[in-house]
């Protein structure tokens, strides 16, 4: 019997170290856990804060194309009003000394224009 009690406590004795390791391991696992969620949060953060910088700079990028294109375009109206102004002179010129010619020109012009509109 008193073998049999040794053997008991001796069993007794071996469980406790394993409980203390499945234990400690189980608290182990949750703080790994807590880590896992704490990572994914910042991994998702740092995917938003990336999403945002993108479209940040999306938005600059187009408002600077928008900025060249106004500048473009309102370059490109100074330089045909400019030539006009140049042009009319002469233009006005050349009807007055070729009436008939500028006449013929303008229906041919228009007819041509007629043409292509009445398709």
């Amino acid at each position: 019997m008193a073998q049999l009690k040794r053997k008991t406590a001796a069993k007794r004795a071996a469980v406790k170290p394993i409980d203390t390791r499945l234990s400690a391991l189980r608290s182990d696992l949750d703080a790994m856990q807590e880590h896992a969620r704490g990572l994914a949060g910042d991994v998702g953060n740092a995917a938003n804060d990336g999403a945002m910088a993108a479209v940040e700079a999306a938005r600059n990028m187009a408002e600077r194309a928008y900025r060249l294109a106004d500048e473009a375009a309102a370059g490109v109206a100074d330089d045909m009003e400019e030539w006009a102004s140049d042009n009319l002179e002469v233009a006005r010129d050349t009807v007055r000394e070729k009436p008939l010619a500028a006449l013929a020109v303008a229906m041919g012009v228009g007819a041509l224009f007629g043409a292509i509109f009445l398709r």
